[in-house]
């Protein structure tokens, strides 16, 4: 049978791979520190929920211990109530610098970091490694890349590396298993109305909804350290039913501080595909949107998430309209973040302040690799 449209692979389908892979999320636009941030949350969740042998390292280059960030207060809540799940690292100076202007403090910083990971991926202790901001690092010339390349190639099976990042070298792309480039448009039209806090992922690479995760993630930590009215909505569309690693992270967290993070669902648990809709589809999909057009009118959310609702507008589900003037009147402090691949782009992608395409260069699935819990899903 032939199959048009989008449709949402969903956690129904559990397998489980053994090989871990090479991730490099690069380009330059936004999602590619916080996609990272999303396969944490994802990660942790995971051993959270099933107490698998599942533990992170979130090494962070470039972003150094003296400068706080926004996701640092959440990450630090999960590793109070979670110790062996994750650890986290920060390397070099908090401030951004040019070649002209490294110092040796710089490659001290970027090598300390770097013997970290050495000592992470040899140890076999880690599920997943997170190397963030890399791919500068190697740019700028603070790590020899040969030693780079040769540790990655010889890593545990097991061990998923994420790697993130501006001008990734080639030969790291040379054995990474996924590539996905996050490439900025600009919408002229939000500046000229004066619009401002919609963020939109999308594309055919991977990242889309991981990205929206990790700014969930940083906007709950936000909350934590300073704001607790800064409340934070998940509304995430075609992902009914369980499976979905994030939400025991999620729930830790709104467990912890309720008042900060809402986490909602709709959809069957099965992919929706154009022509085979059912009535269901529709009925919650409406379901969707109720909960997030009040959220987005109350002004009680600084945050909100709205996730794989391009594809649901895409497969007709959800008028656009409506969607259009309920951004148009949003809070102008409330920040909507909108995720999914769609055919045809709906008309509130103009209102974009910020919008990143995820362009897939390369795809483990691509080669018959299975999907993995804690990591994709």
């Amino acid at each position: 049978m032939t199959r048009t449209g989008i449709g949402i692979r969903t956690a129904q389908v559990r397998q489980e791979r053994l090989v871990g892979q090479i991730h490099v999320y690069d380009g330059a636009g936004k999602g590619k520190s916080q996609a990272a941030l999303g396969v944490v949350l994802r990660s942790i969740g995971l051993g959270i929920n099933t107490q698998e042998a599942t533990r992170v390292l979130l090494l962070r280059f470039l972003k150094g211990p003296e400068r706080s960030y926004e996701e640092d207060a959440a990450i630090e809540a999960l590793q109070r109530g979670f110790p062996h799940l994750i650890d986290q690292v920060r390397t070099g100076r908090a401030e951004f610098f040019g070649r002209d202007e490294i110092t040796r403090f710089d490659t001290m910083e970027a090598q300390r970091g770097w013997d970290v990971a050495k000592g992470a991926i040899a140890s076999g202790l880690y599920s997943v490694v997170v190397l963030d901001e890399l791919n500068p690092v190697l740019d700028l010339g603070l790590l020899p890349l040969d030693e780079v390349i040769r540790t990655l190639k010889h890593k545990p099976e097991h061990l998923e590396i994420i790697v993130t990042g501006r001008a990734t070298p080639q030969a790291l792309l040379d054995i990474a298993d996924l590539h996905s480039e996050m490439k900025p448009h600009d919408h002229p039209e939000s500046r000229e109305k004066g619009i401002s806090g919609i963020e939109i992922y999308t594309g055919a690479g991977k990242g889309k909804s991981t990205s929206a995760l990790g700014k969930a993630l940083q906007a709950i930590g936000w909350g934590i350290s300073q704001d607790l009215s800064h409340r934070v909505l998940i509304m995430q569309w075609l992902k009914g039913g369980t499976g979905y690693t994030e939400d025991a992270a999620i729930a830790a967290l709104h467990q912890s501080y309720p008042h900060l993070v809402d986490h909602q669902r709709c959809g069957r648990d099965a992919i929706v595909w154009r022509g085979q809709q059912q009535e269901l589809d529709y009925v919650e999909a409406e379901r969707g949107w109720e909960i997030a057009r009040s959220a987005i009118a109350s002004g009680l959310y600084k945050t909100i998430i709205l996730d794989e609702l391009n594809p649901t507008v895409d497969l007709e589900l959800l008028p656009v309209e409506p969607i259009v003037q309920a951004l148009l009147r949003k809070p102008r402090d409330t920040e909507v973040i909108i995720t999914g691949r769609c055919l045809h782009p709906p008309a509130y992608f103009n209102l974009a302040s910020v919008h990143s395409e995820m362009i897939c260069h390369k795809h483990y699935a691509d080669k018959g690799v299975d999907l993995k819990r804690g990591v994709d899903f």
